[in-house]
Parts: C-alpha cells; structure tokens; sequence
C-alpha cells in the first residue's frame, strides 16, 4: 500500500510538471492563500525570526516581508516540481549566472572548487550551472552537492533524481571528503561542489560563533575544512531574484589560495556576504527554520556541537 501511495503521488507530481509555468503559478498563488492565511503553517515561528532579526523593521515593513517571504515559498514549491519535466533552453531563460568564469579559471587550473551557498530564492535550481560553465558535467569536470539523507527513501530518491537533473551527483554529508576525492582520482577530473552552509552544524562538528542577523549563531565549518584540506578554490553564490519565475546567481570570489588564509577567515567572509544577500532582500531567505532554538554564546567557538 505505501508503495501504491508513493507512485500515485509521483504521478500527480509529474502531471503537475507538465502544465505550463503560468498554470504552475495559478497553483502556487493557491498554496500562498492556505500555507498563509488557512494552515498558518509556521508563522509564529517566521514572525519571530523576523522581529528578532530586524528589529529597527515597523511592523509593516515585517509584515510586508513575511507575506512576500510565504509568496516565494509557494513558488519554490512548484518551481521544483517542475524539474520533473522542464528543458535545459528553458531552465537557462530561468536560472542565469554571472562571473561564472571564475569557476572555469579554476577548473582550468585543474582545481576544485567549494561554493557557498544557502537556502535563498529556489536553491534546487541552482544546480543549472553545469549548462554555464565551459566544461560540461562528467566530461571536463564533476559537479556536486552535499545533501543529508531523507529518512523516507522514495523521497529520497525523487529528490535525487532531481537534483541530478543537469549532470551534478549529490554527496551524503558524512562521507563527502572521501566521495570528492575517490570521484577526483577516478575521472582525473576537479570537481565543483556546493555547501549549503547555512544549517545548524551537525553533531561533533566545531562550532564557530558570530554575530548574525543580530543573534549569537553556530555555522557549519566542515566546509571551510575540507576546503583547506583539498586546497579548493572558494566563491560564494549570490542568490537575487529578478522577476517571478526568474533568479540569477552572482559568482562571487572568497578565496583563490585558502591555505594562506587565517582559519574560519573563509567562513566569516561568507558570512558576510550571506548576510548582505539577507539583507537586500529579506523575503528570499527560509525563514521556517528555528535556527536559533539551541542559544549559543561566543564562549561555545570551536567547542563540538553536542545538540
């Protein structure tokens, strides 16, 4: 019967891939209605994060961002639904990039490269980038992302089939170190890697903690540990989102020789730069989350994550 349950839902979700994107969003304006108004679905928990983040914010202005934050959530929604069935002409209209030609220079130098990056806009989508880049997927170089297993393993599953859609493997966070480097010295081929480094950090990682969003906040430092440990080259992705149904992503360089940088250097510039995609356009961010559930202080740096 579960197995019944999970293909009748694959069909519904494919059918709904098929329909055109001005239908799509005729749905997703739905879903805005109930998700904000009927099921109220996290808003105390959106609201909060909002007012704490922001406090120099009227409570318009709140307001104003956490409808526009549940409008773009709706669309995110359908807009990864519809990588079940959509072109790569199209998917490139939709989903551009800018100094991509960073990553090229790396690659061309035949080293990896470690991209920052965040639950901002529709993140699924930025995988595309394999349709900018000079290389193509598997031929000149490998591309990536670290996911963390889903418990439910037909939801997994259709997860990755979504996010391979344009060439990119997806590798588990706890064995990422040693899959870059076996798929490295397999092909002979550098690799480019997204992080969605702004999570909790998992347990037994290091924390490292910094002022952000006016709160006192434990990020992930696996990434900039890797990074260091495969001397990769560093950028950060910078989400902006032009129009409904249209988002662009600025390559922005971190790092080209991390190994003569101070540690957590790389983290705290991401940070940085994080914070000011934030900032210009608050609505874009996941603010579902209870990211600051678990307090920290600035005496917990470097102490492993236990919670």
């Amino acid at each position: 019967m579960k197995q019944l349950m999970h293909k009748l839902a694959y069909f519904a979700l494919y059918t709904c891939a098929l329909m055109p994107f001005w239908l799509l969003y005729r749905f997703a304006d739905i879903t805005f209605v109930l998700l904000y108004y009927v099921i109220r679905y996290r808003r105390r928990v959106v609201n909060a994060n909002l007012e704490e983040s922001f406090p120099e914010k009227s409570s318009a202005e709140l307001k104003k961002i956490s409808r526009q934050f549940y409008r773009n959530f709706a669309d995110y929604i359908f807009e990864t639904i519809k990588l079940l069935h959509i072109s790569d002409s199209q998917i490139r209209r939709r989903m551009t990039f800018e100094n991509v030609d960073i990553i090229d220079n790396f690659v061309a130098q035949g080293r990896s490269v470690a991209v920052y990056f965040s639950h901002c806009g529709n993140w699924e989508w930025a995988p595309s980038v394999t349709l900018h880049t000079k290389e193509r997927a598997n031929k000149g170089i490998i591309f990536g992302q670290v996911y963390r297993p889903l418990r439910d393993k037909n939801t997994d599953a259709l997860m990755l089939r979504l996010r391979s859609r344009f060439g990119s493997l997806s590798f588990p966070k706890n064995t990422v170190f040693r899959d870059i480097i076996r798929s490295c010295r397999a092909t002979g081929l550098p690799a480019v890697v997204g992080f969605m480094s702004d999570q909790h950090p998992s347990h037994g990682d290091l924390i490292h903690v910094v002022e952000f969003l006016n709160h006192p906040t434990a990020f992930i430092t696996g990434t900039e540990t890797l990074a260091r440990k495969l001397d990769m080259g560093v950028i950060y992705w910078d989400m902006h989102k032009p129009r409904r149904g249209h988002y662009h992503i600025v390559c922005r360089m971190i790092s080209d020789d991390i190994k003569s940088t101070p540690v957590f250097s790389v983290t705290d510039k991401y940070i940085e730069m994080l914070q000011a995609t934030i900032r210009r356009e608050p609505s874009l961010w996941l603010w579902t989350h209870k990211r600051w559930k678990n307090p920290v202080t600035f005496a917990d740096n470097e102490a492993p994550r236990h919670s």
